[in-house]
């Protein structure tokens, strides 16, 4: 394999999991909105919308770019939680 191909692919693999933690991190902001402890909404909103443009793009490219979508999609899931979550 070639050094560059394997080069990318180990960044796809980190990128991935650090914007997996990123969106993961919204879990202690949810858990203090259920609290009453409430956030504010726009950042998780703006994080919601913006997993799911780059999932949508990612998934419906020529050829499908998992790292993109998969790195994406708990930015979804996550940022619309919190974004519900801090609304009082």
């Amino acid at each position: 394999m070639d050094k560059e191909i394997k080069f990318i692919r180990i960044i796809g693999k980190v990128a991935t999991v650090l914007a997996i933690l990123m969106y993961v991190s919204y879990i202690p902001q949810i858990l203090s909105n259920l609290n009453g402890n409430y956030g504010n909404p726009v950042q998780p909103l703006v994080a919601a919308i913006n997993g799911l443009f780059w999932c949508t793009y990612a998934y419906f490219k020529k050829n499908r770019d998992w790292p993109v979508f998969l790195a994406n999609l708990p930015g979804i899931l996550f940022g619309a939680i919190a974004f519900v979550t801090a609304l009082h």
